[in-house]
Order: C-alpha cells, then sequence, then structure tokens
C-alpha cells in the first residue's frame, strides 16, 4: 500500500483512508477508525476494483465522497487514471462499531464519475479545493494541470480549465498542493526538481523555483497559518522550507533522512510540528518553531506579569526558540510512502510503509503540553 488520506471533513472521529496496491487480488480501500480512548483500531474494507491506488484523497464538504488515482490496463498499456467515488451511506461517519469478522461483509464503492483524462496522459494525484464546497477538484496527469467543476452531486465532472507545463523533454508532474490562502486562488507543483506556484483563476504560473532540490521533488505542503510558506521534500533526503515571495534560498532546511523522503506534512493546527516519512523506513517528528507562526512562543499579556518577570519576559521573547528533531518513529520496515496528521485530533498522526502496515502515533505528552502551556 501506499495511499493514505486523513477524512478531511470527519472532524469528530479519528479516521484514515488506506488505499492497497495489490496485483493478484481486487484492491481495497480500507476504512481505519481509531477509538483513542480505548486504543482499539477498527476497520471496514471496501473493494476498488478497478485496478491498484496510487493516490487517494478525500471532499473537504462531505464525508462520503473521495478520489483515487489508480493503474488500469487497456490495450496492453497501463494508464493511470482518476474517479470519484462514494462510499456506502452507513459507513460515512466514524462512529459505528466494527463487526468481528470483517470479510463477511465487503461492500463496494460507487463511482459517482470518472476524471476523464484519456487525452491528457497519467494522472498523478487529485486535489480537492481546501476550504470549498466539494465541487471543485484539480488534477495533474502528466504535463496538464486540469481543473474541474463537480456537478449534479459529484455525477458528473466538467473541465473548466487547464493549464500546460511546457519546456523540453517530458515533463510531468509529481504531486501538488492547493493552499489554503489567496481565498484558495493557488497551487503549488512539483515537477523534476522544480516547484512552481500557479494561479488557479488565470491557470497561469506565478512563482518557480528551479532545482529547489538536488534530485526528484516527491510532496509539497503548505503551512496552514502562514501564507507565504511551502515546505518541499524529495530524493535529495532534504525537507525544505521555502517562502514564495523570495525563491533564491529555501529559509531552513532539514537533513534528518538518509533516503528519499516521500512525504512532508504540516500539522493543521500547531504549524511548527512537521511531519515527514522516507525510504529510510523511518518518520520523523520535527518542531521547526523558528519558522512558525509562533517563532518566540505563545505572547503573554502584560497584566499577567510582575515587573520582574516583565523584563525577565521581555528577554525571552527576544530569541527565537531552537528548532529539533522530536523523535524518530522506527516501527516500519520498509519504504514510508505516506503520513498524514488526523483531521478530528491534532496530536495524531498515521504513518503507512509500502509493506501495508499502518502505525497510528501521538505527539509526545510533554511536547504537547509545552505548545498548550
Amino acid at each position: 500500500a501506499r495511499a493514505l488520506t486523513p477524512q478531511t471533513a470527519e472532524t469528530d472521529a479519528i479516521r484514515f483512508l488506506v488505499g492497497t496496491q495489490s496485483l493478484r487480488y481486487d484492491n481495497q480501500i480500507h476504512i481505519i477508525d481509531f477509538d483513542d480512548e480505548n486504543n482499539i483500531i477498527n476497520k471496514n474494507v471496501l473493494l476498488h476494483q478497478v485496478g491498484e491506488i496510487w493516490h487517494i484523497s478525500t471532499s473537504p464538504a462531505d464525508k462520503g465522497v473521495l478520489a483515487t488515482c489508480y493503474n488500469k490496463t487497456s490495450d496492453n498499456k497501463v494508464m493511470t487514471c482518476a474517479a470519484v467515488w462514494r462510499m456506502p451511506k452507513e459507513l460515512e461517519s466514524g462512529s459505528h462499531e466494527s463487526p468481528d469478522d470483517s470479510s463477511s461483509n465487503t461492500q463496494t464503492l460507487e463511482l459517482l464519475c470518472h476524471l476523464d483524462n484519456t487525452a491528457h496522459g497519467n494522472m498523478a494525484c487529485v486535489m480537492w479545493e481546501p476550504m470549498g464546497d466539494g465541487k471543485k477538484i484539480i488534477s495533474l496527469a502528466d504535463n496538464n494541470i486540469l481543473l474541474w467543476d463537480l456537478q449534479e452531486s459529484s455525477a458528473k465532472a466538467v473541465l473548466s480549465s487547464s493549464a500546460v507545463l511546457e519546456g523540453k523533454g517530458q515533463l510531468k508532474f509529481t504531486s501538488g498542493r492547493w493552499s489554503p490562502h489567496h481565498n484558495c486562488t493557488q497551487i503549488a507543483t512539483a515537477n523534476d526538481t522544480t516547484v512552481r506556484g500557479w494561479d488557479t483563476r488565470s491557470m497561469r504560473q506565478i512563482y518557480c523555483i528551479e532545482n529547489a532540490h538536488g534530485q526528484l521533488v516527491r510532496d509539497l505542503d503548505f503551512n496552514p497559518n502562514k501564507q507565504y510558506y511551502l515546505a518541499s521534500c524529495g530524493d535529495d533526503c532534504k525537507v525544505k522550507f521555502w517562502d514564495t515571495r523570495n525563491v533564491t534560498e529555501p529559509v531552513k532546511t532539514l537533513e534528518e533522512h538518509s533516503h528519499w523522503v516521500w512525504n512532508v506534512r504540516y500539522n493543521h493546527s500547531h504549524d511548527q510540528l512537521i511531519l515527514t516519512g522516507s525510504s529510510d523506513s523511518r518518520v520523523i517528528l520535527s518542531n521547526m518553531v523558528s519558522i512558525s507562526s509562533e517563532p518566540f512562543g505563545h505572547m503573554v499579556d502584560d497584566d499577567e506579569l510582575s515587573d520582574q518577570e516583565d523584563q525577565h519576559q521581555e528577554e525571552k521573547i527576544k530569541e527565537p526558540l531552537q528548532d529539533s528533531v522530536i523523535a524518530t518513529y522506527e516501527e516500519h520496515e520498509d519504504s514510508v510512502y505516506a503520513v498524514e496528521w488526523s483531521s478530528a485530533d491534532p496530536w495524531l498522526f498515521a504513518s503507512l510503509s509500502y509493506d501495508g502496515r499502518l502505525v497510528i502515533n501521538r505527539v509526545p505528552r510533554a511536547l504537547k503540553y509545552h505548545i498548550l502551556l
């Protein structure tokens, strides 16, 4: 397995979706519900009969709707296609108990629509408009950016605009993220060693970070609280943080992994917490305070401090807090292809390795209280 996503529209229950990559069997989407009071994982399985899943993403507005990018073989050629699906009604919300024998009641996803890309090439990923009503979706196919409108309760996808990446050679997108800032009018894409920003209204390029990494850029993520900040990671084993207003140099570089870095994710609530997963089989949680939205810690009201404390506090506020690696998780024995924060609990995250192992972890309690208090 290599596809993992939190159920974005579900903010009460801790829930992740995993897509499998099996050549011999029907592929599946596993709905993973984590009961954190009892530390129990419940699982439901949905059949995804069209092919092995390379990417999965969920609607920000509708708990039951998701999109997958999957391989299908036709005329001896393998194509990566994308489609939008609905899960069965009774599985939409995360509160149900799962039966003991989950194999007996495997259900199938309902196909809502294909993002028809026969003309555009292989789909790399599908991104939903982050703050939207679940009607706007962007797919990256080879060197095309395609903006779709989902109509008739997502049963129909209409291509509303597109852009083509032009240049020498066979240009192909590897990944992209939709920015939650600027009224959701910007996306960032990765192709080869380059990171580009695009305006979704004009479908024109607005910035370009050439040679952002020494080798292929694998993943991107926007800081949820600072509108110009973007993280990237890649095959040069590095994670880099950029201010898109000045793209000549990264603001910070992390060099903790010893192999390709497949994923980088900002915590949605506390943007100093950064999660990365790599082919070195490790997941690393870093505390990048100096480039977070609170680089000097929480601001304290003056009324709360006595004079002596006041002076001490002022001295303390002047210097940024130190960046550090909080924890390295080594529960995986294979390449970690995906890491994701829960959309319901900001202190909880999941990681997925190629051998199909899903691990759920928490931010260490001491750090959690340090951030909160």
